[in-house]
């Protein structure tokens, strides 16, 4: 879709539950953005705020896993959405994916990393590496809600290391034998099965690391305790624990040594979701800011009227559109089969720290009402942190940047 842009016409208010009394409603102007899309961005925008917003809070203070949400969200697509359909998958594209990741986030954020590690991270790889039987065996059943997968490539030791696994992996017989322990495991309480990156020739250094899918529960794999976290809390995050974890010769994802290039690929396409997560929490930080200051009175009027809260609204504006399309592009780059990786660190980036900024503004917009959890603005903060730091931290994607930056101008 070359060309597609968004232009903000107006803004529409809605009552809304929680503190920050309406929600906002952005109304876009598109040029080729596909009706398909339009109505997708639809459809997720109700199912968020009829499902996710009233409960976000909750969800969040109890980190309780929204099981019967993800359900819903299997049966409209959503945690397959570029899986075609004769894996059961919705048959969309990246755009798409951008797009309803964006909405499900600014509902709830937490129920949006469940989205995009099932998406992204999991059925991402398979789909690309699997083999047919793999694809049908492991793909299809984690499309409808039922079940979600995880990715395990961090170690305890190693986090943007990722070419110094230590969890090893060694073939006896018919089956590989995984020995090591896997750490920041999104979805690791939930998930029924999971891609694991281990090495199988450590002489071979990066490129003796092999890809492997692993049933949960299974024999010789148990789970840490599930990490007591900032934000994001509504989606578990552990570790991994192999011991002489014993898996089918068959389960091997890719060839031999292909693990570093599997989980690299699957970064990339991964950075794309985690930036639409970053604009969900971007949006909604700036929905209860616009909402509080026109409501909240100083000096005899909104204080909307003030020109310092005007300049903060716009700069947050300015931030959200400006990562917005910067993410739509890298969408659109892979959905038409062009190198990305550039364009899909560089969103990553600027939507992260989109977020991490506006949420701080946003709670500087509500004072002391946007310290307490009354109002969402603190969770939003908080939520909105955890996108600097994984699938790539805002360093590794300004190293990832340069270095396609120097090998574009050296080639």
């Amino acid at each position: 879709y070359p060309g597609a842009v968004a232009l903000p016409l107006e803004v529409r208010g809605g009552e809304a539950p929680g503190r920050c009394m309406r929600q906002l409603h952005v109304v876009y102007q598109t040029v080729e953005l596909p009706e398909t899309h339009q109505m997708l961005r639809q459809t997720c925008r109700d199912f968020a705020e009829k499902e996710l917003a009233p409960i976000a809070a909750q969800l969040d203070k109890e980190h309780r896993f929204p099981a019967e949400q993800v359900k819903k969200m299997g049966s409209l697509g959503l945690l397959a959405m570029d899986v075609p359909e004769e894996y059961k998958g919705a048959g969309l594209d990246y755009l798409a994916y951008s797009i309803a990741m964006e909405e499900i986030s600014r509902g709830c954020a937490s129920t949006g990393a469940v989205m995009s590690v099932n998406n992204s991270l999991y059925l991402g790889p398979l789909l690309k590496f699997g083999s047919e039987e793999q694809k049908h065996k492991w793909i299809a059943p984690f499309t409808a809600g039922d079940k979600v997968g995880c990715f395990a490539l961090s170690e305890p030791g190693n986090g943007s290391d990722a070419g110094a696994a230590s969890t090893v992996a060694w073939l006896d017989g018919d089956e590989w034998v995984l020995n090591g322990t896997k750490a920041w495991i999104t979805n690791a309480w939930e998930a029924s099965a999971t891609v694991v990156f281990a090495t199988t020739d450590k002489s071979k250094k990066h490129k003796g690391i092999s890809a492997f899918l692993v049933p949960m529960p299974t024999p010789g794999l148990s789970l840490g305790k599930k990490e007591d976290k900032l934000g994001i809390r509504a989606s578990s995050t552990a570790n991994l624990i192999f011991e002489d974890c014993r898996i089918p010769k068959a389960n091997l994802l890719g060839e031999q040594g292909m693990g570093f290039k599997i989980a690299m690929q699957t970064l990339d396409s991964g950075r794309i979701g985690i930036a639409s997560q970053a604009l969900g929490i971007a949006q909604a930080a700036l929905d209860c800011a616009v909402d509080y200051s026109e409501k909240r009175m100083a000096f005899g009027a909104p204080i909307t009227k003030l020109q310092a809260i005007q300049f903060k609204l716009a700069d947050m504006a300015l931030a959200l559109e400006s990562a917005r399309l910067l993410t739509w592009r890298a969408a659109m780059l892979k959905d038409n089969g062009k190198p990305y990786t550039k364009e899909a660190a560089i969103a990553k980036l600027a939507a992260s720290e989109a977020a991490t900024a506006i949420s701080h503004q946003a709670i500087q917009i509500l004072g002391g009402m946007g310290y307490v959890t009354e109002m969402p603005a603190e969770r939003h903060y908080r939520d909105a942190r955890i996108t600097e730091i994984y699938e790539g931290t805002s360093e590794i994607q300004r190293l990832v940047i340069a270095g396609q930056l120097l090998k574009a101008y050296q080639g």
